[in-house]
C-alpha cells in the first residue's frame, strides 16, 4: 500500500512526536498540523491528547479547529481516532474541573475514574487488558484480551452500547474503544502499545472505512 498522509492535530495537547513515529513506522506519513488547510488534505485525522479537558475544548477553539474539525469529520467523513483526551472530547460533555460540553461526535460523557478495590490507584497508569466486546476492523488480527497501556483520570461513561468495541475492567469496566463508522476512539495509548498498539493503529489507517 502506497504511503498515506495521517493528519495528526496538533492543539497544545498530546504526545505528537510518538503518534507520528508510531504512523512513519507503519510506513505513512505523518502530518503534525494546526492548519485547516493542511489537515483537509491528509486520508484521515489523529485527534491525541493529554491534559484537561477543558483547556483541550479551550485551545481547538483558540486556533479556529472546532468548525473545521466538524465540517472535514461529520460533513466530509474523514476518519479520524481519539486518543486518551483526544477520545474524551468526541463526547458530549466531561466533569472534569468543572462541567464542559465536548465536541459531541459521539453517543457519550466523560467522568473520574472510581476503580471499586484495594489498591487500584487513580489516575490509571499502565498495561491492562482490553475485552472485544463486539466486531470491529480496529481489531484485526488482534487476540481478544490484548494488553494497552493506559494513563488516564477520567474516562468516558454512559456510551450507547451499539458503539463500544472494547472495554478495560479496572475495579469496574469502562469503555476503551468506540467505533462509530468514521468517529472512532481508544482510550489507551496504542503509539505506546508496541505490537498490538501498532496494529490497532495500522487497522484505523489501512482497514477502516471509507477508505
Amino acid at each position: 500500500m502506497p504511503p498515506r498522509p495521517i493528519g495528526i492535530v496538533d492543539y497544545g495537547l498530546g504526545n505528537l512526536a510518538s503518534v507520528a513515529g508510531a504512523v512513519e513506522k507503519l510506513g505513512h506519513l505523518p502530518v503534525v498540523s494546526s492548519n485547516p488547510e493542511e489537515l483537509a488534505q491528509t486520508d484521515r485525522l489523529v485527534l491525541p491528547g493529554v491534559g484537561a479537558f477543558g483547556d483541550g475544548m479551550r485551545f481547538l477553539a483558540e486556533r479556529d479547529l472546532r468548525s473545521a474539525l466538524d465540517r472535514m469529520v461529520l460533513a466530509e467523513k474523514k476518519p479520524i481516532l481519539g486518543i486518551c483526551l483526544g477520545a474524551q472530547l468526541l463526547g458530549r460533555q466531561s466533569t472534569e474541573f468543572g462541567k464542559h460540553a465536548g465536541l459531541g461526535w459521539v453517543d457519550a460523557n466523560v467522568t473520574r475514574l472510581t476503580p471499586q478495590g484495594d489498591g487500584l490507584r487513580v489516575p490509571h497508569v499502565g498495561w491492562n487488558e482490553v475485552l472485544q466486546c463486539r466486531g470491529s476492523a480496529l481489531f484485526a488480527g488482534i487476540p481478544d484480551r490484548a494488553l494497552f497501556y493506559f494513563v488516564h483520570s477520567f474516562c468516558i461513561t454512559d456510551a450507547a452500547t451499539e458503539i463500544v468495541a472494547g472495554e478495560c475492567d479496572y475495579g469496574g469496566r469502562f469503555p476503551a474503544v468506540l467505533d462509530c463508522g468514521n468517529v472512532v476512539a481508544a482510550q489507551f495509548h496504542p503509539e505506546k502499545s508496541q505490537t498490538h498498539g501498532l496494529a490497532f493503529l495500522r487497522n484505523f489507517i489501512e482497514n477502516l472505512l471509507p477508505a
